[in-house]
């Protein structure tokens, strides 16, 4: 029996000791993302002998789970979630399933699922080398954009968020940056919001990585993100202003240089069905693209 509560800030050791040997590159096997979005998706967790369960409510208010991880199989796990999902009246979903999931869902269960491909929760996955170097002629314009802040902004610098300063003038831009763009986007902002702020009160705690750019006296943008698996770092936030040209791609530019050279892959997350972010992550031209699919019951 699975006993799920809502996830607080001193789960960070025992959540993470269950993700320690994880090798999906999904952005939803974050301790980062599963606290600090608990305000939209009110995320609750359990673990079973050394595995971690997760069940959440979607954009639709719909009860649904991932795919367990930790010490368990595939084949040990999802019964307990097929019994939790029957015991509690909760239709079967399981969500944010990748490819190599997939397979490892319907080798151990073959003809029992139908999985349905989510486009708008892809994730787009660049190399981390031509986020820094920008090379090629697709990417000139990115280059462009950078030389023309520099040219703006002689006196810009980046500024790494590992002081509580600079952390607090990013709040007081985040503040600015919904009240400009909140009634101009889609209400999920809000929820972005909240994520961002506790990202930036909790950033020590959560173990995150971040930097900041400031030009003419203020800060022009910023960025946090952190480790995901041994290749992939993950950015989960990005913020800039929008009328300071090239701002959003100096700050691509600079996060990845100075916090995600080590590792191969960047993970930039999902576009959320959002026009305005797919353009903008094709634009870079993912090298990866993380499809997800939601698997349901098969009738039988």
């Amino acid at each position: 029996m699975l006993h799920f509560r809502p996830i607080v800030l001193s789960d960070k050791p025992a959540i993470d000791a269950c993700l320690a040997g994880n090798t999906y590159r999904a952005c939803d096997f974050c301790f980062t993302n599963f606290f600090a979005w608990q305000a939209k998706f009110k995320t609750t967790f359990a673990i079973e002998q050394e595995t971690l369960f997760i069940r959440y409510a979607d954009t639709a208010g719909e009860l649904c789970y991932m795919l367990p991880v930790g010490k368990l199989t595939v084949e040990q796990s999802l019964p307990l979630v097929l019994h939790d999902a029957r015991t509690n009246g909760i239709p079967f979903t399981l969500k944010g399933i990748t490819e190599r999931m997939l397979e490892k869902v319907n080798e151990a269960f073959p003809d029992l699922f139908i999985a349905t491909h989510d486009r708008d929760n892809d994730e787009y996955i660049y190399l981390s080398e031509k986020l820094i170097q920008l090379t090629g002629k697709h990417l000139q314009s990115k280059r462009n954009h950078i030389n023309r802040f520099r040219n703006d902004h002689p006196d810009w610098e980046y500024l790494p968020l590992d002081n509580q300063h600079i952390r607090e003038e990013c709040c007081t831009m985040l503040d600015l940056w919904e009240e400009l763009n909140l009634s101009k986007a889609e209400q999920s902002l809000r929820y972005d919001y909240i994520a961002t702020r506790i990202m930036l009160e909790q950033f020590e705690a959560l173990g995150l990585r971040g930097g900041a750019i400031r030009a003419s006296g203020k800060l022009a943008a910023f960025s946090i993100g952190e480790p995901l698996t041994p290749d992939t770092f993950v950015v989960h936030v990005e913020k800039a202003y929008a009328d300071m040209n090239g701002a959003y791609a100096i700050i691509n530019q600079q996060f990845a240089l100075h916090e995600a050279r080590p590792f191969l892959y960047i993970n930039r997350e999902e576009d959320m069905g959002l026009e305005h972010l797919r353009r903008a992550k094709q634009s870079y031209y993912p090298d990866l693209l993380l499809h997800e699919h939601i698997l349901t019951l098969k009738e039988h």
